[in-house]
């Protein structure tokens, strides 16, 4: 049998390697040695699986996902309230500063925008807003845009009128556990 002088260097490296582990099967070693082939202990393979499982821990606490999809919430609740208010405001605007809904709440109540209690929809729908938004946690909306007479909705946000004729449109829902301090999310115009 011919060795190169270059794998004599493997082969006496995988000779000691081997006296030096003691292993018992030393022809497996050797070639794994000389072939460049290392592998993991299972130890080594655990620690390393419980530096990830507490690096995984670390980053889900720091991220907060239930405080993140609250502050989300929030957003879509600000943006609709905004949306409902600038329906009604183009709706003023276009009719000389005079709401045209006949289910409008009068000068100090507070009603829930909903086809059972203010039903402004065929008001606002489809002329200033493809469909009335509604609350992303508990709000309901089976009608559509193309249905102007629909009541089978409720969105949550409720809309009142001051004596000097401010709308104010309220998304009372907006109270958060997750988020410390939430209240409800009001805009008056």
């Amino acid at each position: 049998m011919y060795i190169s002088k270059g794998a004599t260097i493997y082969i006496l490296e995988a000779k000691y390697i081997c006296k030096r582990m003691g292993s018992v099967n030393k022809t497996t070693t050797a070639r794994a040695v000389a072939s460049g082939r290392r592998g993991f202990t299972l130890i080594e393979i655990l620690v390393v699986i419980g530096i990830i499982a507490i690096l995984a821990a670390i980053v889900i606490v720091a991220i907060n996902p239930a405080r993140q999809f609250a502050q989300a919430r929030q957003s879509q609740r600000v943006s609709n309230v905004n949306a409902i208010l600038n329906a009604i405001g183009e709706n003023i605007a276009d009719n000389k500063g005079i709401f045209t809904c006949s289910s409008y709440p009068t000068i100090g109540t507070t009603a829930v925008i909903s086809g059972a209690a203010a039903n402004i929809r065929p008001c606002v729908v489809p002329t200033y807003m493809p469909e009335l938004p509604v609350d992303p946690t508990s709000g309901t909306n089976t009608c559509t845009s193309s249905d102007a007479t629909c009541i089978t909705y409720d969105t949550k946000y409720t809309i009142a009128q001051d004596a000097v004729g401010r709308i104010t449109v309220c998304a009372p829902n907006a109270v958060e556990p997750s988020i410390a301090g939430s209240v409800a999310i009001c805009v008056t115009r």
